[in-house]
């Protein structure tokens, strides 16, 4: 993992953030200049995907792909001035053809060094097979507080934030453009997963309503998001990561909103209750070692619900689950991405399987929320029997919940199985619009 040294005006930055107002560069504005990283040739970019099993979903690669950082000022959730750092991946080679832009966000991070700006990062990696090797130009954040970026924390699952990110991220890449050799045609796309899923609906949705005449956003495809927040947390049992995700978003969000809670200990119990509010991202340890530390339940094996239990004070769960007015719930449906209706194409895909961002609980919700308000230019797409046919055993799910099998299945559903399926679902209508 590469370490960045914030540059002088990224310290600058951070200065301005703690001080807002309306002074100071424009949001998409870079930084620092972009700086190419490497050029990925095609035959190594097919190497990869012949190594990994993707290229029956990638194809071989059609265009080189150079590989570049960028760093770029962008807002907080309260319109704090900031920066965001990412990467801008560029077709090249026998590819001249002007480029739509793919703006990407990424799933959930735990790793607060992290940046997509890594030709070795196999979200980037896919990203460059995906999209970039066969005529797309990409760019994708790392989102605030992570890499490069001066804010003091990730507003993580906070939609508006998450949209001016990815937005300015848009306005980074088409200033970047000329200098790294970036034929650009001006249609916009978005696409994200995971959490990158709400990130990326949440662009779609803000730059509709209020960017419209400056982005030409000809179709989203939001891939395996949580976009019914508030409905996932009237659910009796916990979600595969529930002991990751859960108290990111609840710390989080206490420091957007400020009153999701009075007292930490009121809501998280011992020993967590200690180092929570500043855990995530963390500068050193991963999704593993967040549980052999003790610095989360997990590393004894436990259910979700028995880490929910063990991470979170029972009243709490309780208020949350069956207290309409609760300040978490009221706070989740600030951030759900119901009601709202796309101009452009829009593509829903998820795995029925999935243990960590079921369909039931969100796309589908999500697709009968736009059918009930006639909306006609949504589709949904399932990729669990691509999934099954795959990775289950014998081509099914497995279902003895104490096997090996069923365990190296579901602990791998959502962030291993499942993306490359969306990413090439996502592709198939990027190239109807391109």
């Amino acid at each position: 993992m590469n370490h960045f040294r914030l540059l002088p005006l990224a310290g600058l930055t951070a200065l301005l953030a703690a001080c807002g107002g309306d002074e100071g560069p424009d949001r998409g504005a870079l930084v620092d200049p972009p700086a190419t990283l490497t050029t990925l040739s095609t035959a190594q970019i097919d190497a990869g995907t012949a190594a990994s099993g993707l290229q029956a979903l990638t194809g071989k690669a059609k265009c080189e792909v150079k590989v570049v950082a960028l760093n770029y000022h962008t807002v907080g959730p309260n319109d704090e001035k900031t920066n965001a750092s990412g990467v801008m991946l560029v077709p090249g080679g026998t590819c001249t053809t002007a480029a739509a832009l793919v703006a990407y966000a990424k799933g959930t991070d735990v790793q607060k060094p992290r940046t997509l700006a890594n030709p070795a990062d196999s979200e980037t990696f896919l990203l460059a097979a995906m999209y970039a090797a066969q005529g797309y130009a990409v760019v994708a954040t790392d989102y605030l507080g992570f890499a490069k970026s001066a804010f003091s924390y990730h507003p993580y699952l906070h939609a508006d934030s998450e949209a001016t990110t990815v937005i300015d991220s848009i306005r980074a890449a088409r200033n970047a453009a000329t200098g790294v050799g970036a034929n650009l045609s001006g249609k916009v796309m978005l696409t994200g997963y995971s959490q990158g899923g709400h990130s990326s609906m949440s662009a779609h949705r803000n730059g509709e309503r209020d960017a419209a005449a400056e982005l030409n956003i000809v179709a989203g495809a939001h891939l395996a998001g949580p976009y019914n927040l508030s409905g996932s947390f009237k659910l009796p049992d916990a979600i595969a990561g529930y002991q990751f995700f859960v108290p990111y978003l609840v710390t989080a969000w206490q420091k957007v909103y400020g009153n999701i809670y009075s007292d930490v200990n009121a809501v998280f119990k011992a020993p967590y209750a200690a180092n929570i509010t500043n855990l995530l991202p963390n500068p050193t340890l991963t999704y593993t070692t967040l549980v052999t530390t003790g610095a989360l339940p997990g590393a004894k094996g436990e259910t979700p619900n028995q880490a929910r239990d063990a991470l979170f004070q029972p009243a709490f769960i309780t208020d949350t689950q069956t207290n309409n007015n609760s300040p978490l719930y009221l706070t989740a449906k600030k951030n759900d991405l119901l009601g709202w209706i796309p101009k452009a194409k829009v593509l829903l895909c998820g795995g029925a399987g999935d243990p960590t961002v079921p369909p039931a609980v969100h796309m589908n919700v999500l697709k009968a929320d736009f059918a009930a308000r006639g909306v006609t230019n949504v589709t949904t797409v399932d990729v669990d029997p691509f999934i099954r046919a795959t990775f289950g055993p014998g081509g099914a799910a497995p279902t003895d919940p104490s096997s090996a099998a069923f365990a190296t299945y579901y602990a791998n559903y959502h962030g291993t199985y499942e993306p490359p399926f969306c990413h090439a679902q996502a592709r198939a209508l990027f190239d109807t619009v391109k």
